[in-house]
């Protein structure tokens, strides 16, 4: 940040008063812009026990495999969230939404949010954010293909979670993530 949008002074970057963090300040107006995470949030979607996946058709990682998740904009919950971007990248309507995973990703300042859903039904199909949709079984799962580290932790805990068939809410953090595997 350079400007601030309150009166297009520059800004600097110190602790003010009465704070523990740094922050970009206006010393022209006074204004304290603060930074927060972004929410990213995503469902699980399951058919006939198969999961759906997106292969993502924008960047980062053009080409890899994604569960439907994005940036949660402003006015909505987080559960519309999900919805709408499953909606968007896989033409997918849902019902039974649980809260499955909360992945901290402090690193790059972002809360990715998933749930676990059942497709309402079998329609899908690509949407312009997508370049494919399929349904998967655990057996083919694109593992070397995936996207995120959040949604490899989502799936993992899924399949493990299945096994027992109990669903409990798995939070984790992702302090620093080892690069994905291109190929």
């Amino acid at each position: 940040m350079k400007f601030c949008s309150q009166c297009g002074e520059q800004v600097i970057q110190r602790i003010p008063e009465g704070d523990s963090r740094p922050r970009y300040v206006c010393e022209h107006c006074h204004t304290i812009h603060y930074q927060n995470p972004n929410i990213v949030a995503g469902v699980l979607p399951i058919w006939d026990d198969k999961v759906l996946l997106c292969r993502r058709a924008i960047e980062p990682r053009l080409g890899y495999w994604t569960l439907p998740a994005g940036f949660m904009e402003n006015g909505e919950s987080v559960e519309q969230a999900a919805r709408r971007e499953t909606v968007e990248e896989a033409c997918a309507l849902l019902e039974d939404l649980h809260l499955y995973a909360m992945i901290d990703v402090p690193h790059i300042n972002q809360v990715h949010i998933f749930y676990r859903a059942s497709m309402a039904g079998a329609e899908f199909a690509a949407g312009v954010e997508s370049l494919e949709v399929k349904l998967f079984d655990e057996a083919d799962i694109p593992w070397s293909e995936l996207a995120f580290h959040t949604v490899r932790r989502t799936l993992e805990c899924f399949f493990i979670d299945r096994r027992h068939q109990e669903f409990p809410v798995h939070t984790d953090c992702l302090s620093v993530s080892p690069p994905l595997k291109t190929t």
